[in-house]
């Protein structure tokens, strides 16, 4: 470098100097560590949900494990591999032999006890009431004594006839005497025939007169008697209503006890009107239907007896019509206007096919049961047509035959042609209705799968 040559002055500065490149060499030179400053903040972001995705595919690997694990025996049934998807499995089920029997018709109604004689007993005659003999409650027979009013003024009456009568007769026999006499004066033409003829009418007026003196001494014997009450029917008595001493009056509304009968005693009760013609065409036959009479619950029976007659017409209300029962009530445990649940038995089903009631299955095809086959353990559906049921078996009169099997608990898992593990019902007790499986099955009915579908 020459040191005489001058020193030149700086370039001013440009669009195109350093001094305007540098703001952006800046730019370039923090733009690095700001990087490096987020890479590891996006790499712990994506760390953690990574994570709580791994832990979430294992809950879910372990809640699918838990819902569609095979039971116990199943995957020892599935062999040495054990479980396997897809493998077809059996199902356990509750089976019962279609049996042939007697299946008796019962209709069951709604009844009331009636007495076949309920009478009040009132007096026939006015008078002070003097002695009531009976105790309240007492059982007692047709001419019983019960009561009596007092007879004086009556037995009175009755001698005031009788002297009456007596009085009309002595009259009526001296108009015979001077009748007689009459007779024999016409004949020798002593009096006129008039005469004869008015005394013949005087003694027709005397007769007439005695024969009413003679209903006046009855009729007052007859009140002389109504005096004295009696039982005008067997029965029990009920509770006074009069206490001696009272004045009583002929026809008094209350009474002074009502006897009612209960030996032998009936039951009125009501059926549908649908069951009345097979009811008289055996009543037509001549045959005793046999009624049972059960208490309010059902578990007690009252009585037995049979079925004595239907009533003429239906009610048109109801569509239903009265029956009427007639017991012995030998130990009277039927009591009058008692409430009773009543069993008609109307016929006898001989040699029949039956299933219990549990078996049946309603839905698409109608009525069904699934029937086992014993060659290869597949139930298959058999549509039925259902006949009388007595609430525990119901006849089939159409689809299965006496020997079969059908399922009776489990139903809910089977559909055409799948595999069943099958256990007699008679061997094992009843599982409650609201689970299908066995009860020896422990925890294995969880019901997992179905809430899954669900």
């Amino acid at each position: 470098m020459d040191l005489d040559t001058p020193l030149k002055p700086p370039p001013a500065p440009g669009p195109d100097s350093h001094a305007t490149a540098a703001p952006e060499a800046r730019r370039d030179r923090t733009a690095p560590e700001a990087q490096r400053t987020d890479a590891p903040k996006r790499r712990s972001i994506l760390g953690r949900v990574l994570a709580w995705l791994v832990v979430l595919a294992l809950i879910g690997g372990g809640v699918w494990w838990f819902a569609f694990r095979p039971a116990p025996e199943t995957a020892a049934r599935g062999g040495p591999g054990g479980f396997r998807p897809g493998m077809p499995t059996a199902a356990p089920v509750v089976t019962a032999t279609v049996e042939k029997g007697d299946m008796p018709i019962r209709l069951n109604g709604l009844g009331t006890v009636s007495s076949l004689a309920t009478v009040t007993v009132r007096p026939q005659v006015g008078g002070q009431l003097t002695q009531v003999a009976f105790t309240e409650g007492q059982a007692v027979q047709k001419g019983d004594f019960l009561a009596e009013v007092d007879p004086r003024p009556f037995q009175l009456a009755v001698e005031q006839a009788e002297a009456q009568l007596l009085r009309d007769q002595a009259l009526l026999k001296n108009a015979r005497l001077d009748l007689e006499r009459y007779r024999l004066l016409v004949k020798q033409d002593s009096i006129a025939k008039q005469q004869r003829d008015t005394q013949e009418s005087l003694v027709q007026q005397y007769e007439g007169t005695v024969k009413a003196d003679q209903v006046a001494v009855e009729n007052a014997k007859l009140n002389l008697s109504y005096t004295r009450i009696t039982a005008p029917v067997s029965g029990r008595a009920g509770l006074r209503l009069v206490d001696p001493g009272n004045y009583v009056t002929a026809g008094e509304a209350g009474g002074i006890v009502v006897i009612t009968q209960v030996q032998p005693i009936s039951v009125l009760f009501t059926l549908p009107e649908d069951n009345i013609p097979a009811i008289m065409a055996r009543l037509r036959d001549g045959a005793h239907l046999p009624v049972t009479a059960y208490d309010r619950t059902r578990d007690r029976v009252l009585a037995t007896g049979t079925l004595t007659t239907v009533d003429n017409q239906i009610d048109v209300t109801t569509g239903t019509v009265k029956l009427r029962a007639q017991f012995d009530n030998a130990d009277q445990s039927l009591f009058p206007n008692q409430f009773v649940n009543v069993q008609l038995l109307v016929d006898t089903l001989a040699g029949v096919p039956m299933v219990p009631v549990a078996a049946v299955q309603r839905g698409a095809p109608g009525t069904y049961v699934y029937v086992v086959n014993g060659a290869d353990s597949t139930a298959s559906v058999r549509p039925v047509t259902l006949g009388a049921s007595d609430g525990a078996k119901t006849v089939i009169t159409k689809g299965v035959q006496p020997g079969e099997t059908v399922v009776v608990q489990g139903a809910d898992r089977l559909r055409e042609g799948a595999k069943v593990a099958a256990t007699d019902g008679a061997a094992q007790p009843a599982t409650p209705a609201t689970s299908s499986a066995p009860a020896s099955e422990g925890p294995r009915p969880q019901r997992r799968p179905q809430r899954n579908a669900s």
